[in-house]
């Protein structure tokens, strides 16, 4: 087991306490405005912490993998609880931040905020896989193309994932923002674009390392 070093126990401690902030205030806007799906999102998001959370005394993950999840979520619940003003563009029924047309008719918020999110997971994936995968002598495995693909795929899978959760959503809850088949389409569209992004980046770090 990798156990995170004392010194990060601070930083985790700012990171739990502005993840707790948003989330508080993401449940009570919810309860008011009596929004059942965004409950749910908060339930499932407290599952997903917690996982990550596992994952973390088992591998350290960097403080800036463990920023760019939380504010991933910051992103997810602002996209669905903060309205859009009179006259901004906007796809569907619900006039909030994921129905945004940032580009109209061409790119949401919803997709930006799907590409950033499963690109930070394929770094986290790149990151178990490095730590995991160490010679006897503690170096880590290159980031070759055969692995970035490996773990541009995790990174897809767990999009898959996000899909799935958001169909039980569309059964379980009426009026949700998930939207069609379209919608699901450009949603996984999104995540690839993020999990190739990752990898290409990941892929140049290694290389300005080693040079």
């Amino acid at each position: 087991m990798n156990e995170p070093s004392p010194a990060a126990a601070p930083r985790l401690m700012a990171l739990g306490l502005f993840t707790s902030a948003y989330l508080a205030i993401s449940a009570i806007v919810s309860s008011l405005r009596g929004n059942g799906e965004f409950v749910f999102y908060i339930v499932v998001m407290l599952i997903l912490i917690g996982a990550i959370l596992h994952v973390h005394r088992r591998v350290a993950l960097t403080g800036g993998i463990l920023w760019g999840l939380t504010i991933w979520g910051l992103l997810h619940m602002a996209g669905g609880l903060v309205p859009l003003p009179e006259g901004v563009p906007f796809n569907g029924d619900q006039r909030v931040l994921y129905s945004w047309w940032l580009i109209p008719n061409r790119l949401k918020y919803d997709q930006v905020v799907h590409a950033y999110g499963f690109g930070i997971t394929t770094w986290m994936c790149w990151h178990i896989l490095r730590t995991t995968l160490r010679d006897p002598s503690g170096v880590p495995p290159r980031p070759t193309f055969g692995l970035l693909v490996l773990c541009g795929a995790a990174g897809m899978g767990f999009g898959a994932l996000n899909e799935v959760i958001e169909f039980f959503a569309t059964l379980s809850l009426p009026n949700t923002n998930v939207g069609g088949y379209e919608n699901t389409g450009w949603d996984l569209v999104s995540n690839l674009v993020g999990c190739v992004i990752a990898g290409v980046v990941i892929r140049a770090a290694a290389r300005c390392a080693r040079d």
